[in-house]
């Protein structure tokens, strides 16, 4: 499967179908101005990110930004229905999740990656289909991530259903350099949000000229 293949572009037909009805004119007049940027939040699982990205979204749409979370999970179920996590298919999987949320972004879509991407070239590929990129290094030590384990993850790693857990089988390398670190055994998901939308207004979004 090629990145380019029907089920992504399919996908990608699909999302922006439906942001045309939600946003059918994208040049109405906003009081700020931002050139379409992405997000992308990385980090173990367990350690937080979909929360973060459940009080974020709604604080993006309200600086008038049309906005689409795209969700590990989600976007395999569409890619590889059976996903074997292994190392060719997560190469193949992370190519095609940042192809398409550069196509996205390249529509006037914010794209917001709920995503592990255990390489730091998986991100780094997004970063050079996307010149206007936040990553967000969402940190949180393996036995706390262990210990919240909210999809059973680490449970089903520890009992041999699967060798290829981030963190615990499979290496997970961190950001080096990242726009934002978090550090959510001390910072509140509601303060994450916040720290990202600080850093958004800060980096990405410039007075409308009269």
């Amino acid at each position: 499967m090629s990145i380019a293949d029907d089920g992504v572009r399919g996908y990608i037909d699909e999302k922006l179908t439906a942001r045309r009805r939600l946003n059918p004119d994208p040049t109405s007049p906003t009081t700020h101005r931002v050139l379409p940027f992405a997000i992308w939040l990385t980090g173990l699982p367990a350690s937080g990110k979909s929360t973060i990205v459940s009080l974020l979204r709604p604080e993006l749409e309200a600086l008038d930004l049309t906005v689409e979370v795209l969700e590990s999970d989600e976007v395999r179920h569409i890619l590889t229905p059976a996903p074997t996590y292994s190392e060719t298919e997560r190469d193949l999987f992370y190519r095609a999740l940042a192809f398409l949320g550069a196509r996205l972004v390249a529509h006037g879509i914010t794209v917001v990656f709920d995503a592990t991407a255990t390489r730091r070239m998986y991100r780094n590929l997004a970063r050079t289909l996307i010149p206007r990129l936040i990553e967000v290094s969402v940190e949180c030590p393996l036995e706390v991530c262990m210990q919240r384990d909210y999809k059973g993850t680490y449970h089903r790693g520890q009992h041999g259903d699967t060798s290829t857990v981030p963190g615990l089988q499979v290496p997970y390398e961190p950001p080096t350099d990242p726009e934002l670190r978090i550090d959510t055994t001390t910072v509140t998901p509601a303060e994450a949000a916040r720290r990202i939308i600080a850093l958004v207004r800060t980096r990405l979004f410039t007075q409308e000229e009269n």
